[in-house]
């Protein structure tokens, strides 16, 4: 069977997880309207700038279906950076509205601006050791439920989640194809 997975393809840096995920053989479909959710093994919500994407997916008509897709949990889904903090509980500096798929508050930007990026040691027993993420404007997680699965940190915070079928992460993997957390969200598609 051949796996398409639909990257929400609205605004960010969707083209960059369109080219990590055919780097492994998968059929990848821009997510532009609510049809285009139709048919999919898997999501990928990328990293961009979370206030625009929720304006666009309303513009688009996709808010609904969306949200109806990600609480049914029938996909594997992987979040990052922006994406993450659309599917949190509560988002904080500023607030904004989200969808409350993720049980964990965040805060827009926790790790600073962007002269804060870079590529950071990552821990935890999920992700082999010497693991890195690449942060860019990235969100802080500030609070999980007892719901969450910290699966890795960086210097004590929680960076790596997952909730159900849902992984959550503050940095952009997309940014190394041979990075384990792409690996392990290939591997959850079967």
């Amino acid at each position: 069977m051949r796996c398409t997975v639909g990257v929400l393809a609205l605004q960010g840096d969707f083209a960059r997880h369109e080219a990590a995920l055919q780097h492994y053989g998968l059929t990848t479909r821009p997510v532009r309207r609510p049809e285009h959710l139709r048919g999919l093994s898997g999501l990928v919500l990328p990293g961009g700038e979370s206030t625009t994407m929720l304006r666009l997916l309303g513009v688009q008509g996709l808010e609904a279906p969306l949200v109806d897709l990600l609480r049914g949990g029938r996909v594997p889904v992987l979040a990052t950076c922006a994406g993450l903090i659309l599917l949190a509980r509560e988002v904080r500096d500023p607030a904004q509205r989200s969808f409350g798929v993720l049980d964990i508050v965040v805060a827009r930007n926790g790790y600073g601006r962007q002269i804060a990026s870079g590529t950071i040691s990552l821990a935890g027993d999920w992700l082999p050791a010497g693991t890195t993420g690449i942060f860019i404007r990235a969100p802080r997680i500030l609070a999980v439920g007892p719901a969450v699965e910290v699966l890795a940190r960086r210097d004590g915070d929680p960076v790596l989640v997952r909730q159900g079928r849902v992984l959550g992460a503050c940095f952009h993997p997309e940014l190394e194809p041979e990075h384990p957390l792409l690996r392990a969200f290939v591997a959850d598609l079967a």
